[in-house]
C-alpha cells in the first residue's frame, strides 16, 4: 500500500477515496499523536466539505479533544487561528485548485505549520492502533467561532500598506477567498470588483480562480483596472493580472518581492522559470532549490533562516507574517509595493524576464514506470537544449499524473521538445 499523505495532505474523490470514516480515522489520529487538547477546524466551500467537517469534528472530540470550528476559512486562516486561538492541532477541509468532487484533509501542528512527513507517518501508523477512548466529562466539546473571519481578516490589514485610489478586480475561485480577499481590499481602502465569489457548493474553481484566470483578464481590461488578483479554492496561492492582461505567475511574484526587500536569498522549487533564477543572480540574490510543494519550500526556508519562498504555482510563503502559502497576504504585499512606489505591476514585474516554458501532464497508470520509460529521451532533450533551456519530468504529488516542463529561448522549441518527451511518458 502506497503513503496515505501527499505532498499537501490527504486528498481523493470525497466519499470514495476521501470517506467520513477516513476522515474520522485520521482526525482522531492526529489528536492523539499530537497530544491535541484543542484543535480547530476549517474548511472551503466544497458541498463534501460539510459532511467530512462533521466527521473530523467527531474524531477530534472522540479522541478528547475540543474543537473550535471555524466554518469557511482560507488555508492559511486555519494556520492563523492555530497561533491565535493557542490550539495544539487545526485541520483543514479543502482540496485546493483541484475540481469540486474532490476534497482533502491538512493538519497544522500547534505552531501553524503543515506536519513533517515523519509526523504524518505517525498518524497514519497510529490509525490501526489500539487506544483506550474517552467517556463522559473527558470527551471533547464543539463551539462555532464566529469571529474567525473577522480576526484574520484584521491580521491581513496589519501587515499591508494603505491601497486607496487602486482599482482592484479580484477572483475569489467561489472558494474560500469569497469573503476575505474584498473585505481586506476595501478595508485598505482599494475599490474591488469581486467576481467568482458567490459559492454555492459546487461552482468552487469552475472556470474561474487561479487556474482558469480567463475570466480575470477579460474583466481587468473591460473595468480599466489596475490590477487583478486570482485565487484558488482554499486562498494559499495567488496569481495577478496587469492592467494590459497579462498574467503574472508566482515566480514574478516572488521576484518583486525578493528585490522590493533586497533579500539575501530566497526559496524556489525546481518548477522556478530559469529567467527568475537569472533575475535573482543579477541582484545578488542566493536561490536555494526544493522539489514542488510549499511544505518543502517552508522546510528549506526554516532550517536557513530565510524569510521568502515561493512557487510558481503562486504558492507564496511570507514567514514574517504567516506560516504557510497564502494568497490574499502575498496579492496585499505586491499591492502595497505599487502603493507605496507608484509602480505599476507591469514594470515591477520586468525584473524578471520569463524563458517560454511549456508543460505537459500526462496522466499514467504507474507513475515510476513512466519516468523510468522517460529517461533516455530527457537525457537527448537536454543535450540538444544546452544551456538554452532545461527538461524537468516530475511525478504529481496529488494526481495520477507526470508533469513535463520545458523550458527553452522559444515557446515552439519548448513545445515540440515537450511533447516528444510526453509521448514517452505515455507509452
Amino acid at each position: 500500500m502506497g503513503r496515505l499523505f501527499g505532498t499537501d495532505g490527504v486528498r481523493g474523490l470525497a466519499n470514495a477515496d476521501l470517506t467520513p470514516e477516513l476522515a474520522l480515522a485520521l482526525s482522531s489520529s492526529a489528536a492523539r499523536v499530537l497530544g491535541a487538547r484543542r484543535a480547530v477546524v476549517g474548511r472551503d466551500t466544497r458541498a463534501s466539505g460539510e459532511l467530512l467537517e462533521a466527521a473530523v469534528v467527531a474524531g477530534l472530540a472522540s479522541a478528547g479533544c475540543s474543537v473550535g470550528r471555524l466554518g469557511v476559512l482560507p488555508t492559511p486562516g486555519v494556520a492563523f487561528a492555530v497561533g491565535a486561538l493557542g490550539a495544539d492541532l487545526g485541520v483543514m477541509l479543502s482540496a485546493s485548485h483541484n475540481p469540486m468532487p474532490d476534497n482533502g484533509v491538512k493538519f497544522f501542528d500547534a505552531s501553524g505549520y503543515k506536519l513533517p512527513d515523519s509526523l504524518e507517518d505517525e498518524v497514519s501508523a497510529a490509525m490501526g492502533a489500539d487506544w483506550s477512548r474517552p467517556t463522559g466529562a473527558s470527551v471533547g466539546r464543539v463551539v462555532d467561532d464566529a469571529a474567525a473571519v473577522e480576526s484574520y481578516v484584521s491580521h491581513l490589514v496589519s501587515t499591508a500598506a494603505p491601497l486607496d485610489g487602486l482599482r482592484v478586480v479580484v477572483d475569489c475561485a467561489h472558494g474560500a477567498a469569497s469573503t476575505v480577499a474584498p473585505a481586506a481590499l476595501r478595508e485598505l481602502g482599494a475599490s474591488v470588483t469581486a467576481i467568482a465569489a458567490e459559492p454555492d457548493g459546487l461552482n468552487i474553481n469552475e472556470s474561474c480562480g487561479s487556474t482558469h484566470p480567463e475570466a480575470l483578464v477579460a474583466r481587468v481590461l473591460a473595468e480599466g483596472a489596475d490590477v487583478g488578483v486570482a485565487h484558488d479554492g482554499d486562498a494559499d496561492r495567488c496569481l495577478m493580472v496587469t492592467s494590459t492582461g497579462e498574467l503574472v505567475d508566482g515566480d514574478q511574484l516572488l521576484a518583486i518581492l525578493a528585490v522590493d526587500r533586497a533579500a539575501p536569498a530566497v526559496v524556489a522549487t525546481v518548477m522556478a522559470n530559469l529567467g527568475f533564477k537569472r533575475a535573482m543572480a543579477s541582484y545578488g540574490i542566493e536561490v536555494v532549490e526544493t522539489a514542488v510543494g510549499d511544505r518543502y519550500v517552508l522546510e528549506a526556508m526554516r532550517s536557513r533562516g530565510i524569510a521568502l519562498g515561493g512557487e510558481q504555482s503562486g504558492h507564496v510563503i511570507l514567514a514574517d507574517h504567516s506560516t504557510t502559502g497564502d494568497g490574499v497576504l502575498t496579492a496585499l504585499q505586491v499591492l502595497s509595493v505599487m502603493a507605496r512606489t507608484g509602480r505599476t505591476l507591469a514594470d515591477l514585474a520586468s525584473v524578471m524576464e520569463r524563458l517560454p516554458q511549456v508543460l505537459v501532464n500526462v496522466r499514467v497508470a504507474d507513475k515510476s514506470a513512466a519516468l523510468d520509460a522517460a529517461r533516455d529521451a530527457v537525457a537527448e532533450a537536454e543535450a540538444e537544449l544546452g544551456d538554452e533551456g532545461r527538461v524537468l519530468v516530475r511525478p504529481s504529488g496529488t494526481e495520477p499524473l507526470v508533469r513535463v516542463m520545458v523550458e527553452a529561448t522559444s515557446e515552439e522549441t519548448a513545445r515540440a521538445v515537450a511533447e516528444r518527451v510526453a509521448a514517452v511518458v505515455g507509452v
